[in-house]
């Protein structure tokens, strides 16, 4: 099968998944527990996400400047500044520690 047919499956079962979350009774979703639930899963899918995007690249574990952006960024976050700082902040040190010759 060609390329174009596995991207049209997906597409189908991603829509079909996101379709069946309508199905879902109310009651169930008003309950406290699921809202406890689904926030911590969202933490910790940020969270694993945030950790993968900063040490791997590809296969392989890498220390570079990414590390430093996000001490630069958790350092705003602790000092409580507005999210776009935050990003400004992160971006900035990056740029900085790649000019300095970090990786």
């Amino acid at each position: 099968m060609s390329l174009w047919w596995w991207i049209l499956a997906a597409c189908v079962v991603a829509y079909l998944s996101k379709l069946s979350g309508y199905l879902v009774p109310a009651r169930i979703l008003d309950k406290p527990r699921m809202g406890r639930v689904a926030g911590t899963l969202t933490i910790g899918l940020l969270a694993s996400l945030t950790a993968v995007n900063t040490f791997a690249s590809g296969q392989e574990l890498v220390l570079d400047a990414r590390i430093g952006a996000l001490l630069a960024a958790a350092i705003a976050l602790l000092l409580r500044a507005p999210f776009l700082l935050v990003v400004m902040v992160g971006a900035v040190a990056a740029a900085l520690l790649r000019l300095a010759g970090m990786p």
